[in-house]
């Protein structure tokens, strides 16, 4: 089942998500097939749960875009114990479609998880896999890779936006 993705505005991308409490239910199976499902539609390499509308601490990763089923990634309650190194590459978010914008981030991470039957599990990831966790994790966090650029080009793209809204575009 696909899900429409919430865009920028809505107060569920800006607000902490909840912790999952409830594993291995067919509830929170659906929930991460649906997830990849609709990441895989919109040409992403992550989603997070509240991209969806679902306030819970649930992210989906595929470097691949789904080309290679062995990097299919789920964290579930996610806490980056590890950072290395900088980055700086463009990024783009599923749910603020069209704009894209150089952020500067890790260039390794080390992640503490729980996978969907409630299993701890550590994993580590470099350049776009650590670009994607890192991404990902903020929004469990009600952060959005906006919070990550200058005041200027947050405030131009809020701006843009603000008039896509009015001409009904957004």
């Amino acid at each position: 089942m696909s899900y429409k993705i919430v865009k920028y505005g809505d107060p569920v991308l800006e607000t902490p998500a909840a912790p999952v409490t409830g594993f291995h239910t067919a509830e929170l199976s659906e929930l991460i097939e649906g997830m990849f499902e609709t990441m895989y539609a919109a040409k992403g390499v992550g989603l997070a749960a509240p991209q969806v509308g679902v306030s819970q601490q649930l992210t989906v990763i595929d470097t691949s875009v789904g080309q290679d089923p062995a990097q299919k990634l789920v964290l579930i309650n996610p806490e980056i114990i590890f950072r290395e190194g900088r980055q700086t590459g463009e990024e783009g978010c599923l749910s603020i479609p069209g704009f894209r914008e150089d952020v500067t981030r890790s260039a390794k991470v080390t992640v503490r998880a729980r996978n969907a039957a409630g299993e701890a599990f550590e994993t580590s990831g470099e350049e776009l896999l650590a670009r994607a966790i890192q991404h990902e994790i903020d929004h469990l966090h009600g952060i959005l890779f906006l919070q990550h650029l200058s005041p200027l080009k947050r405030d131009m793209i809020r701006r843009k936006i603000r008039k896509m809204v009015k001409a009904g575009e957004w």
